[in-house]
């Protein structure tokens, strides 16, 4: 009996989900357009030659063909093998960047948020005077007086100012959670001040960490992609944005390599479009006003 009834729990919930996923499109559509451009990168390891994304591999200049489906720039990279890698590791980037901006900027916003007083009017400050700063002009100098950036080193270099928005969206959003009766309710049966946010706060702000996380993750790729355009980033990695580098360098539009241009651009407006339709969604999940009702 304990078998059936936890098979059928697993098939509620999964029913549940698939309900509601069909009245929130914009999750649903850009969750799949999100993993089935990823898995098509990761298929692409499996079935072809990525290491032909080095220059010299192949026939430069080549148009799309059979044996180059996204033909070849003018140093003999072979663009499928760079795209997909380049998918890979300029979404590791923005993954890894956007973790540690939001962990480091959650944990800033919880504990401003959560405490107040002094604490909440430090952070408060803190973080407002840093959000005036222009980013891409700080990272820019940073990277500049570095020098060629590895993924690694360009998302740890991001995530130095990726903390920001998350903190003060965060605050805000314990501020009036704090104030909520669940939470005095806890507070007068004694639990511990992390206890409440760990136990309390934290479940029922995970749809709204889950997209400013993808916001985070966004924003961080826009950034890396920026830099690496400007030819900040390592030379002999294939991500997104050396592949833009590498095609405006080249003058690839002069020299009417449509292909050249094409790809790199394509694959970001999916990436980007995906993201932002699961934030959509997230944000809808978040927020019950925006929820649609069957």
């Amino acid at each position: 009996m304990a078998i059936a009834d936890s098979v059928y729990e697993r098939r509620s919930r999964l029913a549940t989900t698939f309900s509601y996923l069909q009245r929130n499109p914009s999750l649903l559509f850009g969750g799949l357009l999100f993993f089935t451009l990823i898995g098509a990168a990761l298929v692409a390891h499996v079935v072809y030659d990525t290491s032909l994304s080095q220059p010299l591999s192949v026939m430069p200049s080549q148009p799309p063909s059979a044996e180059l489906p996204f033909g070849s720039d003018t140093q003999g990279r072979d663009l499928f093998a760079s795209i997909a890698r380049g998918t890979l590791l300029t979404l590791g980037i923005g993954l890894l960047a956007g973790s540690i901006g939001l962990t480091f900027g959650g944990a800033l916003g919880f504990i401003a948020g959560f405490f107040g007083g002094w604490v909440d009017t430090v952070v408060k400050l803190f973080v407002d005077v840093l959000l005036t700063v222009p980013a891409l002009l700080v990272l820019v100098i940073i990277a500049s007086a570095v020098g060629e950036l590895p993924p690694l080193g360009m998302a740890l270099v991001i995530a130095l100012l990726a903390w920001r928005r998350p903190a003060r969206q965060i605050r805000a959003q314990v501020l009036i959670l704090r104030e909520a009766g669940f939470v005095k309710t806890a507070r007068i049966s004694g639990r511990g001040p992390f206890a409440i946010i760990f136990k309390e706060i934290l479940p029922n702000l995970l749809p709204f960490l889950a997209a400013s996380f993808t916001v985070a993750v966004s924003a961080a790729i826009l950034a890396s992609v920026g830099l690496e355009a400007l030819g900040l980033g390592s030379q002999s990695v294939p991500t997104l944005g050396m592949t833009i580098f590498w095609m405006m360098n080249f003058s690839a539009l002069m020299l009417g390599m449509w292909w050249w241009v094409l790809t790199p651009i394509a694959v970001l407006i999916i990436l980007f479009v995906s993201l932002y339709l699961i934030t959509a969604g997230l944000d809808e999940l978040a927020n019950p006003r925006l929820r649609r009702r069957a």
